[in-house]
């Protein structure tokens, strides 16, 4: 099984960034799957939560209206589009098999750190 994440990197404050994770190595579509996000210092920080079907989404208050959470399982592939980006969104966002509550496997993540 793997989760492989990209297109973090560096942006200012209020600009965008698209994540992606690459799924292999299981049935996608029968998995909840989620992005965590941890900071330097911090412990990890749940941030969205998608079902298998797409058709539930939850997000962490912090990210609510910012981040938009989806999937493609034909391509099993989940991603994460980030809008108005604050310098306290910078972490690892990495990505997750898994729902809000359980997760059991994840990426190693990818570095996203926003300027102000």
């Amino acid at each position: 099984l793997t989760l492989v994440e990209s297109g973090g990197g560096l942006v200012q404050a209020g600009g965008s960034l698209r994540l992606s994770c690459a799924a292999s190595g299981f049935t996608f579509n029968n998995y909840y799957m989620s992005w965590v996000r941890q900071a330097p210092g911090k412990g990890p920080e749940w941030v969205s939560s998608i079902s298998p079907s797409g058709v539930i989404k939850e997000y962490a208050g912090s990210v609510k209206g910012r981040f938009t959470i989806a999937r493609d399982n034909a391509k099993n592939a989940l991603y994460l589009q980030m809008n108005s980006l604050k310098p306290e969104d910078t972490a690892v966002y990495i990505c997750a098999r898994g729902s809000r509550s359980t997760r059991d496997y994840s990426g190693q993540g990818t570095q996203v750190t926003v300027s102000s």
